[in-house]
């Protein structure tokens, strides 16, 4: 029986891209069903105290994650990956980054979708969906994180934070790693000083 996983994004997350391309490639040597879903860094960051340039970036943040949720209720929620994938080898491999919604219409159109679904970008239409999306990836694993958020069964947990993506049968080693200590009573975390940043290739 294939193993489900829930991954909450945000695609503008560089962290977030990473661990869903550790988590397709690890689909490929594990009998894995992975299933992805929309978180908002505008919305975990509301309220906080942040820098002038993160608040501008927050604020462009809105946008992709409407038209994740606008997608998912027009195509429904396989047609979510298509989307990121494509938004993300834009974004985060190609750093398209200085008109980000001319990177949400060439994302659309290298999915093969409604390039009309951008329109959901700049409308608060979808908001209070986006929020319970959101809500639903966040709550069960408590405060103070960030994302990549995944469930594994019924346990929710923050990360695996990893770069570069591995690759081959090293994506399921990880991958059977996670599941032993999310399988684990009592297990909070693991963790250790960054000393990369995002490596997308």
């Amino acid at each position: 029986m294939s193993q489900a996983i829930d991954l909450w994004v945000d695609p503008l997350c560089p962290w977030a891209w990473i661990t869903s391309r550790w988590l397709l490639e690890a689909a490929t040597v594990r009998d894995i069903e992975l299933r992805l879903h929309t978180m908002s860094l505008a919305v975990l960051n509301d309220g906080r105290e942040t820098s002038e340039e993160y608040q501008e970036l927050m604020r462009l943040a809105w946008g992709p994650v409407r038209v994740m949720i606008a997608l998912e209720e027009r195509y429904g929620n396989e047609m979510l990956e298509p989307f990121y994938s494509a938004f993300g080898r834009r974004y985060h491999v190609g750093n398209e980054r200085a008109n980000l919604l001319a990177t949400v219409v060439a994302a659309l159109a290298d999915a093969g979708l409604d390039e009309s679904l951008a329109d959901a970008a700049v409308t608060d239409e979808f908001d209070e969906d986006l929020k319970a999306s959101h809500f639903a990836g966040m709550d069960p694993v408590g405060f103070d994180v960030g994302t990549p958020v995944i469930h594994i069964g019924d346990v929710a947990i923050f990360g695996p934070v990893v770069t570069p993506a591995p690759k081959g049968e090293a994506a399921g080693v990880l991958f059977d790693g996670v599941v032993a200590v999310t399988s684990t009573p009592g297990f909070y975390e693991l963790k250790r000083s960054r000393t990369l940043g995002p490596i997308f290739e």
